[in-house]
């Protein structure tokens, strides 16, 4: 099967399996979906619920966030891995949304990304959710199907496997896909464990097919 075959085949497949994925991280507007996905660097979308669930009642505008030591915003924050840094990065980036932006989140990608903290990835999610600009942002679910099923390459870095899902999955259903790639990568095609037995994509996963074989070799005996 080709790809692009392949790509409308799964399209189909994840559209019926979670029809109603969307973005899990809670928040009320632009600002907070940055402070929010910034946050969720190598950190679960729920422990990130979790702490917002106060940041956001505490700090509400750039300027909140600047009006407090570092180390008490750290403190807040503590529950999330890597939070100094991360502390450090959204006092850097409140500072240049006074300064820079009018205290406004940018609606622009490029703009987005001379924010501190804030990479393509997270660009790609704000424009996507906040803005309405349909875009693929490339997580650690993302990526790991789009390599499983053969729409990357195990090499390819994280800005060659977003080029190629965007050549094959047409522009208005980018930021669909991407919620229903990472709900697949989320709660069915897992790092560890992955539902291969109850997969409808397994025939066109390499690495489902080798974990699957020991069974289908019991079955034979």
């Amino acid at each position: 099967m080709k790809a692009k075959e392949k790509m409308d085949h799964f399209l189909s497949v994840v559209g019926e399996m979670f029809p109603d994925a969307h973005c899990e991280l809670h928040h009320r507007n632009p600002f907070e979906l940055t402070i929010a996905v910034l946050l969720s660097a190598q950190c679960t979308d729920e422990t990130v619920n979790k702490v917002t669930a106060d940041l956001f009642q505490k700090y509400q505008t750039p300027a909140d966030y600047l009006a407090v030591p570092l180390d008490e915003l750290e403190h807040d924050i503590r529950r999330i891995g890597l939070f100094r840094n991360k502390a450090l990065f959204i006092q850097k980036l409140c500072r240049m949304l006074l300064e820079d932006y009018g205290g406004e989140i940018p609606q622009q990608h490029e703009e987005l990304t001379k924010l501190p903290g804030v990479g393509r990835k997270t660009a790609n999610v704000v424009v996507s959710n906040a803005f309405g600009v349909p875009a693929i942002a490339v997580d650690t679910h993302v990526e790991r199907v789009s390599k499983r099923l053969g729409f990357a390459k195990a090499d390819d870095s994280v800005l060659e496997v977003e080029k190629k899902l965007m050549k094959l999955v047409p522009r208005a259903l980018w930021t669909e896909t991407h919620h229903r790639l990472i709900f697949f990568g989320r709660y069915h095609c897992k790092a560890q464990n992955p539902n291969c037995p109850v997969c409808p994509m397994v025939d066109e996963c390499k690495e489902g097919k080798q974990r699957m074989k020991p069974a289908l070799n019991r079955k034979a005996k």
